[in-house]
This record gives C-alpha cells, structure tokens and sequence, in this order.
C-alpha cells in the first residue's frame, strides 16, 4: 500500500485527501465562480498533484519520484475539485436564474416548469 501511494496510509488521508483536497476543493469553487470552463481543472489539478508530491517528499520523507502516487493522489484531487466545480456550478445557475432553473441534487439543476394561468 505504501508503495502504490508513495506514502503511508495516514499521510495519504491527512495530507493528500484532507489539506489537498481543500485547495483542490476550493479551486473547483473559484473556477466555476468566474464561470470558467470545466477543462481548466484538469491543469490545476496536475500541478496540485506535483505539489502534493513534493510536500509529502520534503515534510514526510515519501519519495520524491513515485509515479503511481503522483497518479492517485492527483485522481483523488481532481475528482474533489470537480464534484467542487459542479456542486458551485448548479448553486450558481439556481441563484442567478432562478425563474428557469430549479436545484435537483447537489450537483444538478433542472428546467422549471411553467404551470399554466387558469383564465
């Protein structure tokens, strides 16, 4: 296990998923805020990988070079900054047109439906 993710299990879930998945978290929240497109995650999240990588090395003594835990744990971040991503996305469409949309789940949104006047 230590080795697929380059570090032990309580770092990967303390730092990794916990710190990490904040930023990554929080950088979801910031592009879909300024309606930025959803691919723009993905280069994010690559470098917030390399970034995990090199603090687990440098804090945690984890080797700086493990490809397999530099894959995971940017998998976990970029998953985390896209559920972040939609989940702010659907809150925005809701809010700012709250006449054609109506919430239905944490991550989408629906067209509302128009009742017709009884004349």
């Amino acid at each position: 296990m230590i080795d697929a993710l380059g570090s032990s299990l309580t770092v990967f879930i303390g730092f990794t998923c916990v710190l990490m998945g904040w930023i990554s978290f929080m950088t979801g929240r910031a592009l879909a805020n300024t309606w930025r497109p959803r691919w723009q995650m993905v280069p994010y999240c690559l470098l917030l990988g390399l970034a995990n990588r090199f603090f687990v090395f440098a804090l945690f003594g984890g080797p700086l070079l493990s490809f397999s835990g530099w894959v995971i744990g940017t998998v976990v971040l970029l998953l985390i900054g896209m559920a972040s991503y939609r989940e702010k996305q659907a809150f925005k469409m809701v809010a700012q047109y709250p006449w054609l949309y109506e919430r239905c789940g944490p991550f989408d949104w629906r067209e509302r439906k128009h009742e017709a006047k009884a004349s």
